[in-house]
């Protein structure tokens, strides 16, 4: 049995980590609150450009414009493709990093196998929002851009207007065909997912899934509408496009930074429950190991005394009385 110190001092070392992982599961639910305060904010704009989009999709009306039309490639020719991946730059968040990862690597891994089915070369270039994700898909040998350095954590409109501007500079350069945003999307309270979604060129069908039910709104456009655009379609489709990115970004980057916290929050509670469970066992040891060296005392005082007594009727002279 291990001695009663060294159990109090082990009591004492698990009571000191559950007070800090109480305190960052109470930090991290300030923050997630924080995040979907923000981006609750912003979606009502957001909302609106996107309904536009999908309104003209659904319409039929094209727009003669590069980031709404997706090319095709024929034999032989290679797909350029970019990711942007979100993970964090810090641990204690469960499995929310390796789970965004292992995405990452599937989506790639489909992409080329099914590019080489069809005959295309892929190109694949990784911009890592986050420290962690960074080292490890360097590690892992991707092809990832090292001087984009972006956190997720606190994210601001000022920043994703220059991740988007970052983007869209990539694409309409033609350094990238097709652009893939990966990041972590909450379900529920207790559910989170990564996802992969199309940025670039625009997907409507994938903007409808963004767009929560609340801000839809009712369609105005019918198949075969006839649409004027003011000034120019060109400076329609470059507001549409600049006002989506912006508010596309600045969506995933809050989705990924609650998802985090998410994340963090739960890891943090459990860690915090083991802690509880472990102060049990530690104090049930702690209580036996107490009444054991109790019970042992005990028994060397008994026993002491049986070795007094025994000694005392050993060493007493044979006495006879007279009559």
């Amino acid at each position: 049995m291990q001695q009663l110190s060294d159990i109090k001092k082990r009591i004492k070392s698990v009571n000191d980590i559950k007070q800090m992982t109480r305190a960052m599961q109470l930090i991290s639910a300030v923050k997630m609150r924080r995040a979907r305060s923000q981006l609750e904010k912003t979606m009502p704009f957001f909302a609106l450009c996107a309904e536009t989009i999908i309104e003209l999709n659904e319409a039929g009306i094209d727009i003669d414009h590069r980031a709404f039309q997706l090319n095709q490639k024929k034999k032989g020719e290679t797909w350029k493709i970019g990711y942007f991946i979100m993970t964090g730059d810090q641990g204690f968040a469960g499995a929310y990093n390796l789970n965004v990862l292992s995405t990452t690597e599937n989506h790639i891994r489909a992409k080329q196998i099914d590019n080489i089915q069809k005959g295309l070369m892929t190109e694949v270039k990784l911009y890592v929002c986050g420290s962690i994700g960074k080292d490890r898909l360097i590690r892992e040998g991707f092809d990832v851009e090292e001087s984009f350095q972006y956190p997720i954590s606190e994210p601001t409109y000022y920043r994703a207007r220059d991740i988007s501007d970052y983007v869209y500079d990539l694409y309409e350069s033609g350094n990238l065909d097709l652009v893939y945003f990966i990041f972590t999307q909450i379900e529920s309270a207790v559910s989170m997912k990564p996802v992969v979604t199309r940025i670039l060129p625009v997907n409507p069908d994938v903007l409808n899934t963004f767009v929560p039910a609340q801000y839809r709104a009712q369609r105005g456009l019918t198949a075969g509408a006839s649409v004027a655009y003011e000034p120019t379609v060109e400076d329609v489709a470059n507001y549409l496009i600049d006002t989506y990115l912006n508010g596309m970004v600045y969506g995933i980057l809050s989705e990924a930074y609650a998802s985090e916290q998410t994340a963090r929050m739960t890891a943090m509670d459990h860690a915090t429950e083991n802690a509880t469970d472990m102060q049990a066992r530690l104090t049930l040891q702690n209580n036996l190991a107490r009444q054991g060296r109790i019970t042992r005392e005990l028994s060397e005082i008994v026993g002491g005394a049986e070795v007094l007594t025994q000694a005392q009727s050993a060493g007493r002279p044979n006495t006879i009385e007279e009559s």
